[in-house]
């Protein structure tokens, strides 16, 4: 299976150490956004503006002193990038002690390869692509660090419309139409062992579509996917918002389902570093975990979701459209082929704590997904690993100083859309279970 690799030429970044110049915003609306939002980061709670910032008692010294306050974090254009980007806009990393320069990466092989290297420090990447790394799956073997999640939902497989009007608007069809065989069909993902490639494989199987043998798979950094659907490169394919959202604005295309349709409230990206990194520098660690956590409960409040769009949506962040992020980021969804819809399960960032938490389980369902699709050779201990990357008893040590309630166990059972168990603790029997598989 293609590995993404993208030559070093590829991977241009912008990088941004000072807050960003918002004056892409009207001035009165600028003026009292970062107003308020620097208000409430203090601690103060101002009319009109949902407090969303967790209790006073926080300070960086509750973490001691960051033994590293220069950092490299890496994010992709993606809204999802918005808790890693916000916590510098809203001053959240200098309250905590750290110099946080954000920069904007070109894809996620220069994401992987940039942590590897250690010219990022962390990032927002995928969650799959950490397990990856940490397996040398495709890439360089290194000890890795799942911190917290960043976000739930919010992903989406996109047809295009040429698919459409051939009668393929939903998985049922598109199976029919991939059958009659009259011609190969072509559907992109990100990275071969991340989200979205275990979004488009599982639901491409679910409809009775072999993903490896039935059609053809590509990866496609997020940021290309719209720009090469419009080129007929590609029939389909899997992506964060809002580059979804951004086909069907640009009427090219039209979404056939959201990945909160195939497994409510899955996890998604990740704040994600190396194993070296966080026993090098705890302190620090724990600090940028904090002031991400700030951030990401200041964006789950609705009050602040159009602003916060306003300012990724910003040439230096995400670039697109306020208006084609804030939709889907308030839950209102169209798919392009005239059905509108409020979805309650849009993408969150915080809710109480939950999105950031690091399940074991979550873990160990990606280890199955490549266990799957025959990226994992051999026998492989999934809970063991799982333990290994993600960091559960630093995540409970801070989500307890910040006042942040965590769940009783780190693993549950999910059912995704199929109507298939997902059992961590039977992780063999689930991959034995499928039908399709490599």
């Amino acid at each position: 299976m293609p590995i993404d690799a993208l030559p070093e030429s590829e991977t241009q970044t912008m990088s941004h150490r000072n807050p960003v110049d918002a004056s892409a915003l009207p001035d009165a609306s600028r003026r009292s956004f970062m107003k308020n939002a620097l208000m409430s980061a203090s601690g103060v709670a101002l009319a009109g503006v949902a407090p969303a910032i967790l209790p006073q008692r926080a300070h960086a010294a509750d973490f001691g002193k960051p033994e590293k306050t220069d950092l490299n974090i890496g994010f992709i254009p993606l809204t999802d990038c918005a808790s890693v980007v916000m916590a510098s806009e809203l001053g959240l990393f200098k309250k905590y002690g750290l110099n946080v320069n954000v920069t904007k990466e070109a894809s996620w092989a220069a994401v992987r390869d940039k942590l590897v290297l250690g010219q990022l420090d962390a990032a927002h990447v995928l969650y799959g692509l950490i397990y990856g790394v940490h397996l040398g799956i495709g890439s360089q073997k290194k000890d890795m660090a799942v911190l917290m999640g960043l976000n739930h939902n919010g992903q989406a497989i996109t047809l295009s419309s040429k698919l459409a009007e051939a009668g393929a608007k939903d998985g049922a069809s598109l199976k029919k139409l991939v059958a009659k065989k009259e011609r190969e069909y072509t559907f992109a993902q990100t990275f071969p062992t991340g989200t979205h490639a275990m979004w488009l494989y599982y639901w491409l199987a679910a409809n009775g579509i072999d993903p490896f043998n039935d059609v053809k798979n590509i990866v496609i950094p997020p940021p290309q996917m719209v720009a090469n659907m419009r080129v007929g490169n590609m029939d389909g394919f899997c992506v964060g918002e809002p580059w979804n959202a951004r086909a069907i604005f640009d009427k090219i295309g039209f979404t056939a389902t959201t990945s909160q349709a195939i497994w409510k409230n899955h996890p998604e990206k990740v704040l994600g570093t190396t194993q070296e990194f966080v026993t090098k520098y705890p302190n620090t660690t724990r600090a940028m975990m904090a002031a991400v956590l700030e951030a990401s409960q200041f964006i789950d409040a609705t009050a602040n979701r159009t602003k916060v769009a306003e300012i990724i949506g910003g040439k230096s962040y995400v670039n697109a459209p306020p208006q084609v992020i804030s939709g889907r980021m308030l839950g209102e969804y169209e798919d392009g082929l005239g059905r509108k819809w409020k979805d309650p399960d849009y993408m969150k960032f915080f809710d109480d704590g939950a999105v950031n938490f690091p399940y074991y389980s979550h873990g160990i369902w990606f280890l199955t997904q490549h266990k799957r699709w025959g990226l994992i050779k051999g026998e492989i201990d999934y809970l063991a690993v799982a333990k290994e990357v993600n960091q559960v008893g630093l995540y409970t040590e801070v989500a307890k100083q910040l006042g942040i309630a965590v769940p009783a166990s780190a693993m549950k059972t999910e059912t995704l859309f199929d109507g298939t168990v997902f059992d961590p603790g039977k992780p063999a029997d689930y991959v034995a279970g499928f039908k399709i598989k490599a």
